[in-house]
Protein backbone atom coordinates (compact mmCIF):
# COMPACT_ATOMS: atom_id res chain seq x y z
CA UNK A 1 0.00 0.00 0.00
CA UNK A 2 1.48 3.25 -0.81
CA UNK A 3 1.25 6.47 1.38
CA UNK A 4 1.21 10.05 0.23
CA UNK A 5 3.11 12.17 1.55
CA UNK A 6 2.25 15.58 2.38
CA UNK A 7 3.19 18.08 0.63
CA UNK A 8 6.53 20.04 1.24
CA UNK A 9 6.66 23.67 1.81
CA UNK A 10 8.48 26.00 -0.57
CA UNK A 11 12.42 26.36 0.61
CA UNK A 12 13.68 29.90 1.20
CA UNK A 13 16.77 31.16 0.58
CA UNK A 14 19.40 30.42 2.62
CA UNK A 15 21.89 33.59 3.76
CA UNK A 16 25.26 32.42 2.97
CA UNK A 17 26.04 32.45 7.23
CA UNK A 18 23.18 30.43 7.38
CA UNK A 19 24.24 27.78 5.27
CA UNK A 20 25.05 24.12 7.09
CA UNK A 21 29.47 23.78 6.22
CA UNK A 22 30.68 20.35 6.10
CA UNK A 23 34.24 19.83 6.93
CA UNK A 24 36.18 19.59 4.14
CA UNK A 25 39.44 17.80 5.90
CA UNK A 26 41.73 20.52 4.19
CA UNK A 27 43.58 22.99 6.26
CA UNK A 28 41.94 26.96 6.21
CA UNK A 29 44.12 28.93 3.36
CA UNK A 30 44.12 32.79 3.85
CA UNK A 31 40.86 33.65 2.34
CA UNK A 32 39.20 31.31 4.19
CA UNK A 33 40.64 32.72 7.24
CA UNK A 34 39.53 35.92 6.43
CA UNK A 35 36.09 34.84 5.11
CA UNK A 36 35.82 33.40 8.96
CA UNK A 37 37.12 36.47 10.60
CA UNK A 38 34.56 38.88 7.93
CA UNK A 39 31.59 36.87 8.87
CA UNK A 40 32.39 36.91 13.12
CA UNK A 41 31.79 40.73 12.68
CA UNK A 42 28.47 40.76 11.38
CA UNK A 43 25.76 42.06 12.18
CA UNK A 44 23.31 40.34 9.70
CA UNK A 45 23.61 37.66 7.15
CA UNK A 46 25.21 38.02 4.03
CA UNK A 47 22.62 37.73 1.08
CA UNK A 48 24.57 35.88 -1.98
CA UNK A 49 22.70 36.33 -4.77
CA UNK A 50 22.62 32.88 -7.41
CA UNK A 51 24.61 29.69 -6.06
CA UNK A 52 24.25 26.67 -4.45
CA UNK A 53 21.87 26.71 -1.52
CA UNK A 54 21.79 24.20 1.10
CA UNK A 55 24.97 22.07 2.69
CA UNK A 56 28.41 23.80 1.49
CA UNK A 57 31.82 21.87 1.79
CA UNK A 58 33.86 24.75 3.70
CA UNK A 59 36.95 24.63 1.87
CA UNK A 60 35.80 25.36 -1.22
CA UNK A 61 31.75 26.94 -1.30
CA UNK A 62 29.93 23.90 -3.61
CA UNK A 63 27.50 21.54 -2.61
CA UNK A 64 29.43 18.31 -1.17
CA UNK A 65 28.33 16.43 -4.28
CA UNK A 66 30.22 18.68 -6.27
CA UNK A 67 33.29 19.08 -3.88
CA UNK A 68 36.65 19.44 -5.78
CA UNK A 69 38.33 20.28 -2.73
CA UNK A 70 40.29 16.67 -3.73
CA UNK A 71 41.42 18.00 -7.42
CA UNK A 72 42.57 21.32 -5.25
CA UNK A 73 46.08 21.21 -7.33
CA UNK A 74 48.93 23.00 -4.56
CA UNK A 75 51.62 23.79 -6.66
CA UNK A 76 55.00 25.48 -5.59
CA UNK A 77 55.83 28.85 -7.12
CA UNK A 78 58.49 31.76 -6.79
CA UNK A 79 56.01 34.44 -7.26
CA UNK A 80 53.30 35.51 -4.68
CA UNK A 81 49.79 36.98 -4.30
CA UNK A 82 48.50 39.67 -1.82
CA UNK A 83 44.72 40.01 -2.07
CA UNK A 84 43.59 43.33 -1.01
CA UNK A 85 39.45 42.26 -0.90
CA UNK A 86 36.83 44.79 -0.79
CA UNK A 87 34.26 44.32 2.69
CA UNK A 88 32.08 41.29 1.08
CA UNK A 89 34.37 39.64 -1.26
CA UNK A 90 35.48 37.15 0.95
CA UNK A 91 31.83 36.10 1.79
CA UNK A 92 30.95 35.73 -1.79
CA UNK A 93 30.46 31.74 -3.31
CA UNK A 94 31.15 32.88 -6.30
CA UNK A 95 34.86 35.02 -5.70
CA UNK A 96 37.72 33.80 -7.48
CA UNK A 97 40.44 35.20 -5.36
CA UNK A 98 39.91 31.89 -2.94
CA UNK A 99 40.91 29.63 -6.06
CA UNK A 100 43.61 31.63 -5.96
CA UNK A 101 44.58 30.73 -2.56
CA UNK A 102 43.91 27.13 -3.20
CA UNK A 103 46.63 26.60 -6.06
CA UNK A 104 49.37 28.82 -4.95
CA UNK A 105 50.66 28.28 -1.21
CA UNK A 106 52.19 31.80 -1.25
CA UNK A 107 48.97 33.75 -1.12
CA UNK A 108 47.90 36.46 1.56
CA UNK A 109 44.83 38.29 1.77
CA UNK A 110 43.55 41.11 4.01
CA UNK A 111 40.32 43.13 4.47
CA UNK A 112 40.67 46.55 2.81
CA UNK A 113 39.85 49.84 4.78
CA UNK A 114 39.70 53.40 3.71
CA UNK A 115 41.20 54.73 7.32
CA UNK A 116 43.77 52.20 8.17
CA UNK A 117 45.96 49.42 6.66
CA UNK A 118 46.45 46.02 8.29
CA UNK A 119 49.35 45.70 10.19
CA UNK A 120 49.80 42.51 8.86
CA UNK A 121 49.85 44.20 5.18
CA UNK A 122 52.45 46.74 5.78
CA UNK A 123 54.58 44.12 7.28
CA UNK A 124 54.24 41.69 4.50
CA UNK A 125 54.92 44.82 1.88
CA UNK A 126 57.75 45.67 3.47
CA UNK A 127 59.52 41.86 3.87
CA UNK A 128 62.52 42.33 1.64
CA UNK A 129 62.49 38.88 0.34
CA UNK A 130 59.56 40.17 -2.07
CA UNK A 131 59.16 42.72 -4.52
CA UNK A 132 55.39 44.08 -4.48
CA UNK A 133 53.31 45.29 -8.01
CA UNK A 134 50.23 46.80 -7.78
CA UNK A 135 48.44 44.92 -10.69
CA UNK A 136 46.40 47.83 -12.31
CA UNK A 137 45.29 49.20 -15.95
CA UNK A 138 47.95 51.61 -16.67
CA UNK A 139 45.80 54.02 -18.09
CA UNK A 140 44.36 55.35 -15.11
CA UNK A 141 47.70 55.42 -13.48
CA UNK A 142 49.36 58.50 -12.30
CA UNK A 143 52.25 59.52 -12.81
CA UNK A 144 52.49 57.07 -15.79
CA UNK A 145 56.51 56.39 -14.89
CA UNK A 146 54.91 53.86 -12.24
CA UNK A 147 53.71 51.47 -15.42
CA UNK A 148 55.74 48.52 -16.07
CA UNK A 149 54.09 45.82 -18.75
CA UNK A 150 56.92 43.20 -18.05
CA UNK A 151 58.97 41.42 -15.31
CA UNK A 152 63.09 41.50 -15.25
CA UNK A 153 64.50 38.32 -15.63
CA UNK A 154 65.45 36.62 -12.45
CA UNK A 155 68.74 37.24 -12.20
CA UNK A 156 71.15 35.43 -9.50
CA UNK A 157 71.10 37.25 -5.97
CA UNK A 158 74.68 38.34 -5.11
CA UNK A 159 74.24 36.48 -1.86
CA UNK A 160 72.23 32.95 -2.57
CA UNK A 161 68.54 32.39 -1.92
CA UNK A 162 68.37 36.63 -1.13
CA UNK A 163 67.17 37.81 -4.37
CA UNK A 164 63.56 39.42 -4.63
CA UNK A 165 60.60 36.98 -5.38
CA UNK A 166 57.66 39.03 -7.30
CA UNK A 167 54.62 39.40 -5.00
CA UNK A 168 51.51 40.35 -7.44
CA UNK A 169 49.47 42.74 -5.23
CA UNK A 170 45.71 42.21 -6.50
CA UNK A 171 42.76 44.58 -5.81
CA UNK A 172 39.76 41.87 -5.14
CA UNK A 173 36.86 44.00 -5.95
CA UNK A 174 34.10 45.33 -8.40
CA UNK A 175 35.66 47.64 -10.70
CA UNK A 176 34.00 50.65 -9.37
CA UNK A 177 35.24 49.60 -5.70
CA UNK A 178 38.72 49.03 -7.49
CA UNK A 179 39.58 52.00 -8.66
CA UNK A 180 38.49 54.02 -5.30
CA UNK A 181 40.85 51.17 -3.47
CA UNK A 182 43.65 52.05 -5.78
CA UNK A 183 43.21 55.77 -5.09
CA UNK A 184 42.43 55.66 -1.38
CA UNK A 185 45.62 53.32 -0.65
CA UNK A 186 48.42 55.97 -0.22
CA UNK A 187 50.65 53.05 0.97
CA UNK A 188 50.66 51.38 -2.23
CA UNK A 189 52.11 54.52 -4.12
CA UNK A 190 55.64 53.90 -3.39
CA UNK A 191 55.33 50.29 -5.56
CA UNK A 192 55.56 49.86 -9.53
CA UNK A 193 52.14 48.98 -11.24
CA UNK A 194 52.27 45.99 -13.34
CA UNK A 195 49.96 46.67 -16.41
CA UNK A 196 48.41 43.72 -18.73
CA UNK A 197 47.34 43.66 -21.76
CA UNK A 198 46.43 40.39 -22.46
CA UNK A 199 45.06 39.34 -26.23
CA UNK A 200 42.06 36.96 -24.92
CA UNK A 201 38.83 37.76 -23.82
CA UNK A 202 38.03 37.04 -20.07
CA UNK A 203 35.77 33.37 -19.93
CA UNK A 204 34.44 34.12 -16.14
CA UNK A 205 30.62 33.26 -16.43
CA UNK A 206 29.47 33.44 -12.81
CA UNK A 207 28.97 37.17 -12.59
CA UNK A 208 28.55 39.79 -15.13
CA UNK A 209 31.21 42.18 -16.87
CA UNK A 210 30.02 45.26 -18.87
CA UNK A 211 33.35 44.56 -20.59
CA UNK A 212 34.95 41.70 -22.43
CA UNK A 213 38.49 43.20 -21.23
CA UNK A 214 37.76 42.78 -17.26
CA UNK A 215 39.10 39.68 -15.60
CA UNK A 216 38.05 38.10 -12.81
CA UNK A 217 40.71 37.90 -10.16
CA UNK A 218 41.33 34.43 -10.53
CA UNK A 219 42.37 35.01 -14.17
CA UNK A 220 44.58 38.41 -13.64
CA UNK A 221 46.27 36.00 -11.14
CA UNK A 222 46.87 33.75 -13.99
CA UNK A 223 48.07 36.03 -16.28
CA UNK A 224 50.98 37.31 -13.92
CA UNK A 225 52.19 33.90 -13.62
CA UNK A 226 52.98 33.71 -16.91
CA UNK A 227 55.48 36.81 -16.79
CA UNK A 228 57.63 35.95 -14.55
CA UNK A 229 60.00 33.87 -16.48
CA UNK A 230 60.18 30.70 -14.00
CA UNK A 231 58.99 27.31 -14.94
CA UNK A 232 56.88 26.81 -12.04
CA UNK A 233 55.16 29.48 -11.90
CA UNK A 234 54.16 29.10 -15.85
CA UNK A 235 52.78 25.52 -14.98
CA UNK A 236 50.79 27.01 -11.24
CA UNK A 237 49.11 29.65 -13.55
CA UNK A 238 47.69 27.29 -16.73
CA UNK A 239 46.81 25.36 -13.97
CA UNK A 240 44.89 27.96 -12.45
CA UNK A 241 43.28 28.83 -15.54
CA UNK A 242 42.21 25.28 -15.81
CA UNK A 243 41.20 25.18 -12.02
CA UNK A 244 38.98 27.86 -12.57
CA UNK A 245 37.23 26.03 -15.77
CA UNK A 246 36.56 23.37 -13.36
CA UNK A 247 35.02 25.29 -10.14
CA UNK A 248 32.75 26.86 -12.85
CA UNK A 249 31.58 23.90 -14.38
CA UNK A 250 31.09 22.36 -10.56
CA UNK A 251 29.41 25.69 -9.50
CA UNK A 252 26.80 25.94 -12.22
CA UNK A 253 25.95 22.40 -12.61
CA UNK A 254 25.00 22.66 -8.61
CA UNK A 255 23.27 25.49 -9.33
CA UNK A 256 20.83 24.15 -11.88
CA UNK A 257 20.89 20.67 -9.46
CA UNK A 258 22.74 18.80 -12.59
CA UNK A 259 25.65 15.93 -11.72
CA UNK A 260 28.95 16.29 -11.85
CA UNK A 261 30.88 15.24 -15.42
CA UNK A 262 34.22 13.58 -13.90
CA UNK A 263 34.97 12.94 -17.73
CA UNK A 264 34.47 16.55 -18.79
CA UNK A 265 36.85 18.51 -20.42
CA UNK A 266 37.58 20.63 -17.59
CA UNK A 267 38.61 17.75 -15.89
CA UNK A 268 40.62 16.42 -18.26
CA UNK A 269 42.20 20.20 -18.65
CA UNK A 270 42.80 20.39 -14.97
CA UNK A 271 44.86 17.31 -14.89
CA UNK A 272 46.69 18.12 -17.90
CA UNK A 273 48.10 21.20 -16.84
CA UNK A 274 48.95 20.03 -13.40
CA UNK A 275 50.72 16.98 -15.53
CA UNK A 276 52.40 19.05 -17.20
CA UNK A 277 55.83 20.31 -17.10
CA UNK A 278 56.98 23.95 -18.48
CA UNK A 279 59.81 25.98 -19.08
CA UNK A 280 60.69 29.52 -18.98
CA UNK A 281 61.03 30.07 -22.80
CA UNK A 282 57.29 28.41 -23.85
Amino acid sequence: MSMELPAQAPVSPVPLSYLRGVDSGVAPHAVSRLRTQRLARSTRPFLSRGGPRGERCEGCRLRPSHCICALRPMLPTRAGFCLLMHDAEPLKPSNTGWLIADVVEQTHAFGWARTEADAGLLALLADPQWQPYVVFPGEFVQPPQRVVHTLPVPQAAVVPGQERRPLFILLDATWPEARKMFRKSPYLDRFPVLSLHPDQVSQYRLRRSQREDHFCTSEVAALCLELTGDAGDRRAGRALESYLALFTEHYLRAKSQQPVQADSAAHRGLQDAVSSRCTPEE
